[in-house]
Parts: C-alpha cells; sequence; structure tokens
C-alpha cells in the first residue's frame, strides 16, 4: 500500500474496519474484557459522547465507554477502581527527541544549576564517576538562570583534563566544548565559521568553547556512537519514564539511526511507546525509496515523516526575526538551511506522499515556510498534507489565521511558554511577546494545536503541559495572573491538543487519541478532574495509571 493510499484510508476511517470491529455494537454484543475501569469521570474527547463513568477493554482496543454498571456486567479479569480519579485518552507527545531524552536521565545534570560555580561543581563531580577519556555530553544548561553569561571552556578545563566535555544548553542550540573536545574535533583560531552556525570567539579570536546550531556539527562529528546496548538501555529508560507521566505515543524528531533501536525493541516485545518516527528533510528520497519498499509500519512504529530546520532558538539568539533582537540590536537570529532547500525539500518530500514538519521559531522563520507550505500546496494540487510547523512560538499578527486557512498544524510545547516568559521580554520585548505561544489566537484562528513537550528540552509531563497552557504562570512565580494572560486557553482545549490533535497530526484521530469503542486502548488515570480544580494546582496531579495497547505500561503503588 503506498502512503498516499494509507493516509487517505486513515482519513476516512477504515483503522477501525481493518481492526474487525464493526460499526452501531452496542454494549449487548460487546466481547469480553480483559480489563475495566469504573468509578472515574472519564472524558472521552469523543463530542458525541465526551464523558462517562467507565470504560473496557479487551486486548488492545476499546470495548466499552459508559456506566460502572454496565462495565461491570462484562466480567473483566481486572477490574479497577478509580474512585473518582480523571480517566483521558493516552497523551500523546507530538514533538520529542526520545533517545537523546532516555540518554539524558543518566547524563550530567545542569539544568537547574544557578551559578557558574554551582555548574562548574557538577561537572567536576561528574567527571570524576566515568573513566578517563569518556566524553561527558547532555547537561542541558540554562545561562538565564545565573544571569545570562555565556559559561566558557576555561570554567572547566582545570577540572576536566581527562574528558572531553560537550555540554548542550537545554534547547540543543548551542553547546559547550572544553579545550579536549575542541582539540579532538580540530577547531582552533582559524576554523572558519559554519553557514547556519556561529563560534563564540574571544577578544583574541579563540574559540571559547560555545558552538552554535550548525557549528556544533563539528564536535559532534567526532563524538563516539553509544554501543547498542547503551542505546537500548536509553529507550527503555525513555519508555519508563514518559509512561510514568501518562505518555502513550510520542513523535520522535530523530535520525535514521534511531530507526534500529525502535525495530529492535518492537521485535523483542519490549515497546510500550507507540512511536511515529520523523528523520531529517533532506533524506527524504531515502524515506520515500524506504516506504515504497517496506511501507509505513503498524500501530507501535510508525513512518513517513519528515522533520527539517528554518532556524534556531531564542534562548541562543538564533531564531530568525523581522526585527532585530531587544537586547541585541544588530542581531536578527539566522537561518540554518537557505529557504530554497526548504521549499525544495518539502516540495519533493509533499510530491511524494509524505509528511512535512518543519521547525521554526522566530516570526521571519515562521512566515518564510508558511510562504513555502502555501506555495507547495498551489504547486502540487490538493491533498490531505497536514503540514507542520514545529514550536511555533514567536508569530507576526498577520500570519496567525494563515495556520487555519493553509491548514497548517501549530505543534507547540506549552511548558516553553512559563520557561522562556521568566526572560523573553528582554529579548524580543513585551509587544512582540503579545503574539507569543499564543494558543488562544490559533485556536479561534481555526489552527490544530498538537501540543508535546520538546523532551529532552523540556520534561515530556503533560499535567504541567496543562497547567501552562492554561495558567501561563511563569516557573519563577512572578506572573500569577500569567505571562500575556490572553492567550490562555481552557482544560479541555488544551487536553484535546494532547489527545486528538496530536493524533490528528501524525494521521491517527481514526485509531488514537479518543476514548471510545474501536479505538485503541491507550489511556491514562489522574488522581483528580482536572476541568473542576483551580487551575493553578493541575501541575500537582499525579499520573495513577498509564495503558498502552491494553497494557499496564505504569502503575502507581
Amino acid at each position: 500500500m503506498s502512503l498516499r493510499s494509507l493516509i487517505r484510508g486513515l482519513s476516512s476511517g477504515l483503522w477501525p474496519l481493518a481492526l474487525g470491529l464493526l460499526p452501531g455494537c452496542d454494549m449487548n454484543q460487546t466481547p469480553g474484557a480483559t480489563l475495566a475501569i469504573v468509578n472515574a469521570r472519564v472524558w472521552t474527547a469523543d463530542s458525541a459522547r465526551p464523558w462517562a463513568d467507565a470504560i473496557a477493554i479487551n486486548g488492545d482496543t476499546i470495548v466499552a465507554v459508559g456506566t460502572s454498571a454496565e462495565v461491570r456486567k462484562m466480567g473483566a479479569a481486572r477490574v479497577i477502581d478509580a474512585r473518582g480519579g480523571m480517566v483521558t485518552p493516552g497523551f500523546i507527545d507530538a514533538h520529542v527527541h526520545f533517545i537523546t531524552g532516555g540518554f539524558r536521565l543518566s547524563s550530567v545534570q545542569l539544568r537547574d544549576a544557578r551559578t557558574p560555580d554551582e555548574f562548574v561543581r557538577r561537572i567536576r563531580e561528574f567527571a570524576a564517576t566515568v573513566p578517563a577519556g569518556t566524553w561527558i555530553t547532555g547537561g542541558d544548561w540554562d545561562h538565564e538562570r545565573w544571569g545570562g553569561a555565556l559559561p566558557s571552556r576555561q570554567w572547566i578545563d582545570s577540572v576536566t583534563p581527562d574528558h572531553p566535555v560537550w555540554v548542550n544548553r537545554l534547547d540543543g542550540h548551542m553547546a559547550l566544548a572544553n579545550g579536549a573536545a575542541l582539540r579532538a574535533a580540530g577547531v582552533t583560531a582559524t576554523t572558519r565559521d559554519v553557514a547556519g552556525g556561529a563560534i563564540v570567539r574571544d577578544a583574541g579570536g579563540e574559540p571559547t568553547g560555545i558552538l552554535k546550531d550548525n557549528a556544533q556539527s563539528l564536535v559532534d562529528r567526532v563524538v563516539p556512537e553509544p554501543p547498542p546496548v547503551l542505546q537500548d538501555r536509553a529507550l527503555d529508560t525513555a519508555m519508563t519514564h514518559v509512561a510514568s507521566h501518562g505518555v502513550t505515543s510520542v513523535h520522535n524528531m530523530g535520525s535514521w539511526s534511531d530507526l534500529p533501536i525502535f525495530e529492535r525493541a518492537r521485535a523483542a516485545g519490549r515497546l510500550k511507546t507507540r512511536i511515529y518516527a520523523a528523520v531529517p528533510l533532506s533524506s527524504w528520497e531515502r524515506l520515500r525509496d524506504t516506504v515504497a519498499a517496506r511501507g509505513t509500519g503498524d500501530a507501535w512504529i510508525r513512518i513517513g515523516a519528515l522533520k527539517g530546520f528554518v532556524d534556531g532558538s531564542l534562548g541562543s539568539h538564533t531564531a530568525a526575526f523581522l526585527e532585530p533582537f531587544t537586547d541585541a540590536p544588530a542581531d536578527r537570529g539566522l537561518f540554518v538551511n537557505t529557504p530554497e532547500d526548504l521549499y525544495q525539500w518539502t516540495s519533493g518530500a509533499d510530491k511524494a506522499g509524505l509528511h512535512v514538519m518543519i521547525h521554526a521559531i522566530g516570526d521571519r522563520a515562521i512566515r518564510t515556510q508558511l510562504d513555502t507550505y502555501e506555495r507547495v500546496a498551489r504547486e502540487n494540487g490538493p491533498r490531505d498534507r497536514r503540514f507542520r510547523i514545529e514550536h511555533a512560538q514567536h508569530l507576526a499578527p498577520a500570519d496567525i489565521p494563515r495556520f487555519g486557512a493553509l491548514g497548517v498544524i501549530a505543534s507547540m510545547q506549552p511548558y516553553h511558554a512559563i520557561d522562556d516568559g521568566r526572560w523573553a521580554d528582554r529579548v524580543i520585548g513585551p509587544e512582540r511577546a503579545k503574539a507569543t505561544y499564543a494558543f488562544r489566537s490559533l485556536q479561534d484562528a481555526g489552527a490544530t494545536l498538537a501540543f508535546g513537550s520538546d523532551w529532552f528540552v523540556a520534561p515530556p509531563t503533560p499535567l504541567e503541559g496543562i497547567y501552562a497552557a492554561v495558567t501561563r504562570r511563569t516557573l519563577d512565580d512572578r506572573n500569577p495572573g500569567g505571562w500575556v494572560p490572553e492567550q490562555k486557553i481552557t482544560v479541555e482545549e488544551a487536553l484535546r491538543a494532547y489527545t486528538t490533535g496530536s493524533a490528528f497530526a501524525s494521521f491517527e484521530e481514526a485509531r488514537k487519541g479518543m476514548l471510545k469503542r474501536g479505538m485503541l486502548a491507550d489511556l491514562v488515570l489522574i488522581d483528580k478532574d482536572l476541568t473542576t480544580i483551580a487551575p493553578e494546582t493541575i501541575r500537582d496531579a499525579r499520573v495513577m495509571l498509564t495503558v498502552a495497547g491494553g497494557r499496564v505500561a505504569f502503575e502507581r503503588q
């Protein structure tokens, strides 16, 4: 089956029939159940029946959604009393870097380092725990926590004489190399700058150790590849971690090297997270040929998606803006790829029936990619293409209606709003901030919102994401009424963005993202009804149970 045929089938609702489910079945015709949850507040995401109080599963399929009395009569092998807790569809994280996230859980932890001294101390202490010569990677540091000064190799060279260090800022758009890592990569004062990136240099022209965006490739290419056993462990760690937060599916923004890791887990029966695996946009011809030879996969692993980049990030001052940064009047950011390359790749991939999703953060980057999408759709003709813009963070107001008009999905990560909101006004000014993380405006413009985390950049915690979208209270608690409060959305709107919206964003709305008879049995039980508690307490709610494919992936003891 071609990808285009598959997409047409998904869109026309053929998946329930493919699973052997007949429309119009009533409760009395329902087969037995292997698992049931009763006495719950079941939010189904189904507009025809948004609420119920019980659900039954047989194998990997939902077989009943109704009352507790009805479900109890089915005699399920296991019955869970939710005690008034909330059941929702399993959360679908529409933007993760899954393998990297798994590795980050065991790397040096720098995200919450609040001073340069603490940053150095943590690296020194971690270096003491690993053999000499071991590369120290990850980190996820945030220089805004200590006032905005970028770290340099001089900070850490004396405490890491025997270890190459290559630790990234939490957004992944710049990283710090120590002297050993720079030597291994051959980066010196004479190294030329890289298009779409930057080597930060001191007054004498020497590299400080900070490399931005495409310049990171100079060091990336010499970092040793982890062995398969560690790759598999990273995936298992990642799946366990996200399951504890109610995530049953992810859209992985990864590389070709991720696919064998996923496939090994699938063959071994270890998968407990469904994966929609994107590969680099520039490799669209390889993906076209792979799909033609092997198809797009199954309900656990699917391919067919491509991820590209227009620009960098706000925190690294590499997001591309129409006007200069407020705190750097000579700088408007940069393009990681040229608009012409992005057009050629997008057009070719779209003609091949593949799914294109592009990272664009600054308003100039977003406008450029919207223009590209509009041009490609006009030239290639009508089809169900579901173009996506990943992040869609800093919008020019005139471009907001274009998302709905063009059918472009806004794949957004609400946690970023309460993180960046601590300092974004200083970088882009309060006027541009009014259209930053514009959940409300995009929703009202008819755009589909698909929510995710961008893990490893931010934690893969949908409850915190819902809290962020609903309250917009920044992490420093300096905006109790919400940062840019007019962009708040409701709890149910945020829930839809994590369920039906993200399912739609991967052409899977006919089989998941909703609790309805015949859908895949992916769900989460939360200890509180998010729609009735005070919004500021949403992040304190706890996931009690996560079920993926009818199997318990996480259960809180």
